[in-house]
């Protein structure tokens, strides 16, 4: 039988290599996310609408045993504190925390219930170090490190694991939104930018979205069954300097 595996803001980018990596290894998956796919099992979901997300993990408890549960539907802004509104504060922190928040409650049940689980939260190397421009999203990176933590500690007894992976700068769909959004407001050349972000890196270049599944597969799986409540850092080597 089938592990079945919830993915939240599985279509694009580490989502859905995430999807991807977990289908060639024979999980049975569902995408949840706002923007449509054809990989996995789609379903139709946005991820602030706390109600909304119980509703449709409520229906995939019904007839399926949830193994695996990928926390990841996120966004980036960029700005100082002094240049975050308290309204793209709260939908950063709606999409980034409130949506992990509402996933995990809604996986919890059926997670306790069966005497197991693995749940993995897309954090960022920004839960350690700190960047500059960057508020609120390292507020809400922050805030996921701490609930795999907590979830690690409050759900031990059920053998319900919680980790959190913690990429540097991956070449996704969002890292290239956001270098596009800089070099329209600074007038700089994308790839010279692109080049400087390599740089940074000791190993010398970014980091890709399928290699950050590998590391949420082994999480998830029997592999990594003595490791809950870390933080895993996938960033070549920059959180070290």
């Amino acid at each position: 039988m089938k592990k079945t595996c919830i993915v939240t803001g599985g279509s694009s980018g580490i989502g859905l290599s995430v999807v991807q990596l977990f289908l060639e290894n024979d999980y049975q998956v569902f995408n949840l996310d706002l923007k449509s796919s054809h990989v996995g099992e789609y379903r139709q979901c946005d991820i602030t609408n706390l109600d909304q997300v119980a509703r449709i993990i409520e229906a995939i408890s019904q007839t399926n045993n949830i193994d695996v549960l990928v926390s990841n539907a996120g966004i980036h802004f960029s700005a100082t504190i002094e240049n975050t509104s308290e309204s793209e504060l709260d939908k950063v922190f709606g999409i980034n925390v409130k949506g992990a928040f509402a996933a995990i409650k809604a996986v919890l049940p059926n997670m306790k219930a069966n005497k197991q689980g693995a749940i993995v939260l897309i954090s960022s190397e920004q839960a350690l170090v700190g960047k500059p421009n960057s508020f609120a999203y390292s507020l809400t990176k922050a805030a996921l490190a701490s609930i795999a933590k907590t979830t690690a500690l409050d759900y031990a007894s059920f053998n319900i694991r919680a980790n959190a992976v913690c990429p540097g700068t991956i070449e996704t769909p969002l890292y290239h939104d956001a270098i596009d959004n800089y070099c329209q407001k600074s007038g700089a050349n994308k790839e010279d930018i692109h080049r400087e972000e390599a740089n940074l890196q000791p190993l010398g270049r970014l980091g890709q979205p399928e290699e950050v599944a590998e590391l949420v597969l082994f999480l998830a799986s029997d592999k990594a069954k003595f490791i809950t409540g870390s933080l895993q850092v996938i960033d070549g080597g920059y959180t070290t300097r």
